[in-house]
C-alpha cells in the first residue's frame, strides 16, 4: 500500500522536479517479468525512484545493506519493495546475508517479477561507466541454474546535472540478455566473465561518457532548449514560480548541502525533503490565505504554485 501510493505522489513530484524525461524506447516500460533491470550508478536512490515510477509493474530495488539497521528501517524498507545486498567493506560477515536476498529475488522472478540492480556497485556521480561487479551475472546465471526464463535488460540512466533542480533524464534501454546467449557448459568463472562483458559492453552504449570539465559536450548532450513562444508564455510565471517557492526551496537546499554537499547522495536527499515538505507547504500557504480572505479559491493555489515551479523548470539553466 505504502509503496503504491509513494509509486503516484513522487510520479507527480517529478513532473517538476524532472524537466524533461527521455527514453530511447518507452516500451521497455510494460515489459512484464521476471525480469532483471541491470543499471549503472550515478545518481543515488533517485535512480531506483526514476525506474519505481516509470515502470508499469512493481520494481524490487537491491540497495546497500548498511542502510538495513534497525527493525524500523527494515520494515520501512521491505514496504518499499528494497531488498539488502552486502558488500564486502559492509562486514564480512554480513555476505551470508546475499544468498538469502537472492533467494528473495528468485522468488519475485518465479511470480512474474521486476528487480532493479545496480551493476556497478557503487554511487558516483559522474557520466562515465564504471567496471562491473560479479552480483547481476551471479544472481541472472542461478536464476537460470534454477529454471527461471529470466531475461536481463540493460538500462543507462543519464542526468543533465547532479546538482541542479530541474534536470532532464536520459533512459537508454539495451538489447535484453538472455540464458541463450550465455554458454552454459562453461565453468561458472568464465560463465560470470562472459555475461559481464555482454553487460558492459551493452551498457557502454547507453551511459554517456563525459568528462565533469568538458561543459561544451555537456550541453551539447544534456540540455534542450524551450521554444521561444514556450520562453514567451512561460517567462511571468516563471518568475513568479521563484518567488513563491523559494521560501521552501533555499532553506532546503542549505539544509541539504550541510548535510550532505561531500557525497554523492546530494540530489536524492533534496528530492525526498522536497517530495515530503512540499505539500505541507502547499497547505500552509493556503490555509493562510484562507484565513485572510475567507474565501474557498485560496485553496487554487494548491496548482497554481506548482504550476509556477514548473514554469520555472523549463526556462532554467540545465548543467551545471
Amino acid at each position: 500500500m505504502l509503496y503504491q501510493v509513494l509509486k503516484i505522489w513522487v510520479g507527480l513530484a517529478l513532473k517538476i522536479f524532472c524537466r524533461r524525461i527521455i527514453i530511447n524506447d518507452p516500451s521497455k516500460l510494460k515489459l512484464n517479468g521476471p525480469l532483471l533491470l541491470a543499471t549503472n550508478h550515478p545518481n543515488s536512490f533517485l535512480d531506483a525512484v526514476i525506474l519505481d515510477v516509470l515502470f508499469e509493474q512493481p520494481v524490487y530495488s537491491l540497495a546497500r545493506g548498511d542502510v538495513f539497521k534497525k527493525p524500523f528501517y527494515i520494515r520501512l524498507l521491505a514496504a518499499l519493495k528494497i531488498l539488502p545486498v552486502y558488500r564486502t567493506s559492509e562486514g564480512v560477515e554480513n555476505l551470508s546475508t546475499n544468498y538469502e536476498t537472492f533467494e528473495a529475488c528468485k522468488n519475485i522472478f518465479r511470480q512474474n517479477g521486476v528487480v532493479l540492480i545496480f551493476s556497478e556497485g557503487q554511487c558516483i556521480n559522474e557520466w562515465h561507466l564504471r567496471l562491473l561487479k560479479k552480483g547481476t551475472a551471479r544472481l541472472a546465471i542461478s536464476s537460470w541454474e534454477a529454471g527461471i526464463d529470466l531475461r536481463v535488460l540493460p538500462a543507462g540512466i543519464n542526468y543533465s546535472s547532479f546538482r541542479r533542480f530541474g534536470k532532464n533524464i536520459f533512459l537508454n534501454f539495451g538489447a535484453i540478455i538472455s540464458q541463450q546467449q550465455i554458454n552454459n557448459d562453461e565453468p561458472d568463472g568464465k560463465k560470470n566473465m562472459a555475461f559481464n562483458n555482454r553487460l558492459q559492453q551493452e551498457l557502454e552504449k547507453l551511459v554517456y561518457e563525459i568528462p565533469k570539465d568538458d561543459k561544451v559536450l555537456q550541453e551539447k548532450k544534456l540540455t534542450r532548449s524551450p521554444g521561444m513562444m514556450a520562453k514567451i508564455l512561460l517567462a511571468i510565471p516563471a518568475g513568479t514560480g521563484f518567488l513563491l517557492n523559494a521560501p521552501l526551496y533555499l532553506p532546503v537546499k542549505s539544509f541539504t548541502i550541510k548535510r550532505a554537499n561531500d557525497n554523492d547522495h546530494y540530489d536524492s536527499v533534496i528530492m525526498a525533503l522536497l517530495v515530503f515538505l512540499y505539500p505541507i507547504y502547499l497547505l500552509l500557504i493556503s490555509s493562510v490565505i484562507f484565513i485572510i480572505t475567507k474565501s474557498w479559491l485560496s485553496f487554487l493555489l494548491l496548482l497554481f504554485i506548482p504550476f509556477t515551479a514548473w514554469s520555472y523548470v523549463q526556462l532554467k539553466r540545465q548543467v551545471d
